[in-house]
């Protein structure tokens, strides 16, 4: 243990920059496919409701698989760890897009009649009026997604990424002793999921507050 511990430290690096990378992604895609569904345009409405459909509806491990041994048959390669970020970013965000826009639609129709009569433009009435109001709904979806992504990136020794998950498998090949190794897995996802928890339950908190909503996450 005492030997493995530089590389263990390694993989646990690799996890949380997996973890993070892709939920940034995912968090982009979730507010641009989530807004674009609710265009007044069929074509762009429709457009991205398929994308967040085929990306809900297909599995993570496949979508992963694909971008690592079908994407170079067509003449582009990305690195392994690129692949397992794009795949946790396109699958995520299509979940996240579904929070976005069920955030947005439980605003309450007066707070948009409010914002017209004030003259304000379709930017500023999302921008100033509709989304301090949304953000609040949204948090705690968002934390069980990024729960869920952090679970997910065990998917990454699948396709040759040295993360936590595939340095835990080496030194249980390494000693024998695999009850003990993946022990130590479980413990660690444990940790930085509730280390995660606590920050999204802060985050929900200070939003919260901003709109004098107040109350415990």
């Amino acid at each position: 243990m005492e030997r493995a511990l530089p590389r263990l430290g390694e993989g646990l690096l690799v996890t949380i920059e997996a973890t993070l990378l892709g939920a940034a992604l995912a968090l982009v895609l979730a507010y641009a496919l989530g807004l674009l569904s609710r265009s007044r345009r069929l074509f762009v409405r429709g457009a991205a409701r398929t994308v967040v459909e085929f990306f809900r509806g297909t599995s993570l491990y496949v979508q992963l698989f694909w971008l690592f041994f079908a994407l170079p048959m067509l003449g582009f390669r990305l690195e392994p760890l690129a692949c397992g970020v794009l795949a946790f970013g396109l699958n995520y965000g299509a979940y996240g897009a579904e929070v976005v826009r069920g955030a947005i639609a439980a605003v309450p129709r007066a707070q948009w009649e409010a914002a017209v009569a004030l003259g304000m433009s379709p930017g500023q009435r999302l921008r100033r009026v509709v989304l301090p109001q949304a953000h609040p709904l949204m948090v705690a979806p968002f934390k069980n997604l990024l729960v869920q992504l952090l679970k997910a990136t065990p998917l990454l020794s699948l396709v040759t990424v040295p993360d936590l998950t595939f340095e835990i498998d080496q030194l249980r090949s390494a000693t024998g002793n695999t009850a003990a190794a993946y022990l130590l897995l479980l413990a660690v996802y444990g940790v930085l999921a509730g280390v995660l928890s606590l920050l999204m339950n802060a985050l929900e908190r200070a939003a919260r507050a901003r709109l004098g909503a107040g109350g415990a996450a």
